[in-house]
């Protein structure tokens, strides 16, 4: 609980004067604890196990990263089972206004996460949809995680949920966030070789951490804590657009190393030239963090995300990411008089 101090008495304190501000100094309990499944429990990565589930991040960078060409692959099942290549959502489009919610990093299952669901309550319910962007689940995708660290938690959320991949959602090659966002198959993933000469591949398939298996009723009783009508969504990839009214939401997935395949960057050079209107990036990794220039790679390609960002015939506003697990906002000039806001929005649970 969050008490006035004696910097402001008329505003709630903020956290860039003193702990309280910040919330380390509460003198009451929030009654987020009655909400968690197993007791308050931290998450830590001291423990070995969260870091050999995750070794598929070092494996990418040691041995050659799959997710390009996983992606295509899990993308080209996706347009087998009849989506639409847009892979936009047009649900908002002819709306005046249109309201949401954006968490970054959220899926520890532990108070981290939990505590925020009371103020998701109070300030958040009445959005049109939320998304989750980066991270939903941690140390590392699988079906069966998303019931406590993503169907419990927000079961009483009452509008459909959005969501794009972070680097521990593609640690079981992305086969949970497929299922659970996307309606793809249970147990159906596809496989690829992968880039790389003929000793790196067998390497990293040898040591490579292959998707749990789900269960079927499992994920049956998980989708029933989040049932009603009004919370249902499938969204078409791990990359799509929104139209959201006045504006368009753009979302990519950057997969384990932060880089785009050449399909997704030409999907996003189009959908970005499509519309006039404002757009909002939204990604797994920030573009600018900590005061650094993040640009993002595009596969075999001369140009950057952020190139495509800042280039003025594509009007975006905003580029928000996750996987950095605090906020910050980075007002930055481009072509000499627009100002695009960079920001970090990835305190959505993660410690």
């Amino acid at each position: 609980m969050i008490t006035k101090t004696d910097t402001d008495s008329s505003t709630s304190p903020s956290s860039r004067f003193s702990q309280t501000g910040a919330g380390w100094q509460c003198q009451q309990v929030g009654t987020y604890r009655e909400l968690l499944p197993h007791g308050d429990r931290p998450f830590s990565w001291i423990n070995p196990l969260p870091l050999w589930r995750s070794r598929n991040d070092l494996l990418a960078r040691w041995f050659g990263d799959p997710i390009n060409d996983l992606r295509r692959a899990w993308i080209a099942r996706q347009l087998a089972a009849g989506i639409s290549p847009e892979f936009t959502i047009r649900e908002y489009a002819g709306r005046e206004a249109v309201s949401f919610a954006v968490l970054g990093d959220t899926g520890e299952g532990d108070g981290s996460q939990y505590a925020l669901i009371p103020g998701l309550e109070r300030v958040g319910y009445d959005a049109d949809f939320l998304v989750i962007c980066s991270d939903i689940i941690y140390p590392a995708g699988g079906i069966g995680d998303y019931k406590n660290k993503f169907y419990r938690p927000y079961r009483h959320y009452p509008r459909p949920i959005y969501a794009l991949p972070g680097n521990h959602d593609w640690y079981d090659d992305l086969t949970g966030f497929m299922v659970h966002f996307c309606g793809s198959p249970i147990n159906e993933r596809p496989t690829v070789a992968g880039p790389g000469p003929r000793w790196k591949r067998a390497l990293r398939r040898l040591l490579w951490r292959r998707a749990p298996k789900g269960d079927a009723a499992e994920v049956a009783q998980m989708r029933q804590m989040r049932s009603q009508p009004e919370q249902q969504v499938t969204q078409p990839g791990p990359y799509f657009a929104i139209e959201a009214g006045p504006v368009v939401l753009v979302c990519i997935d950057t997969g384990i190393t932060a880089g785009l395949d050449r399909d997704q960057g030409a999907w996003l050079r189009r959908v970005s030239a499509d519309s006039p209107k404002p757009k909002i990036l939204l990604t797994g990794r920030p573009l600018v963090a900590d005061g650094q220039l993040h640009p993002g790679s595009i596969e075999d390609a001369y140009d950057t995300v952020d190139d495509i960002v800042r280039a003025p015939e594509h009007n975006y506003i905003a580029a928000i990411g996750g996987d950095i697990h605090n906020y910050q906002r980075y007002p930055v000039t481009v072509d000499g008089d627009r100002t695009n806001q960079y920001v970090v929005s990835g305190g959505g649970g993660a410690l």
